[in-house]
């Protein structure tokens, strides 16, 4: 089973970049960020007639996830547990169904700028929510795989220039001190688990020549449970797409798991 995810920076401006990644790459199941695009209005017929089931959790202009599965969803749920105030649409969860079972959890995590101030607040207080929700899952014993822009760089080696992220709410301790609490509690970060080292990355900026200057970030992650992680096969970033046609300023990040 490949599970991928993959922050399109809006489904308008990915409407062709998309599908071309999809068909070459050939994933079960994506969880994508930053639809920008109310439930409406994602263009399901063209990932349809590709052979996906889609669940969207949209948002009118920016935020937005979603779920395209080849295979059978079940138990879909809409929203992050825990304040029901929020009205940010940033996570989106379901289980696949099969032999084995596996929950998977498509998260777009607040970016938290500018730091310190409200933005920053709401970003540590759904860290703190999404925490509770992992510690509910693990308590089941359920295989799950939490996959997303999480918007949190974990050390420094996932910056080409970590010192210029020093005052950035990805960077902040608190935001790597939240994720590694979450990690901590027995997830395995799969890129980690596979491609140790420097100048791995899953992100550069539009601006400054980033990409020509492989000036990037390492943002995007997918957390296995124990049960998850033990079935992880491969693991990898597709650093070429940044390089395509109207591109996102992420790439699909994924992980092949033993069916």
């Amino acid at each position: 089973m490949k599970l991928a995810t993959f922050n399109i920076n809006g489904i308008k401006a990915r409407i062709e970049a998309l599908p071309a990644w999809l068909a070459s790459a050939n994933p079960d199941v994506v969880c994508l960020q930053e639809i920008k695009s109310v439930d409406e209005g994602f263009p399901r017929e063209i990932f349809e007639a590709m052979g996906y089931r889609v669940e969207t959790h949209g948002q009118k202009g920016f935020n937005g996830v979603a779920i395209l599965s080849k295979l059978p969803l079940s138990d879909v749920r809409r929203g992050l547990p825990g304040d029901e105030s929020d009205e940010q649409a940033r996570w989106i969860e379901a289980v696949v169904d099969g032999p084995r079972p596996l929950r998977i959890c498509g998260l777009y995590l607040p970016n938290g700028n500018p730091a310190p101030g409200p933005k920053y607040d709401y970003k540590l207080a759904w860290m703190a929510r999404m925490e509770l929700r992992l510690r509910e899952m693990l308590a089941t014993e359920e295989p799950f795989v939490c996959l997303g822009d999480y918007n949190v760089i974990p050390q420094a080696e996932d910056a080409a220039k970590p010192e210029a992220w020093v005052t950035d709410a990805l960077y902040l301790p608190e935001s790597r001190a939240a994720l590694r609490r979450m990690v901590n509690l027995g997830l395995t970060d799969a890129i980690r688990a596979r491609q140790p080292g420097r100048g791995i990355y899953t992100f550069w900026d539009y601006q400054a020549g980033a990409w020509e200057r492989n000036n990037g970030i390492r943002i995007d992650h997918l957390l296995l449970s124990p049960q998850a992680a033990d079935r992880l096969e491969e693991a990898g970033i597709d650093k070429a797409v940044r390089g395509g046609d109207k591109p996102s300023d992420h790439v699909p990040v994924w992980v092949r798991l033993a069916a």
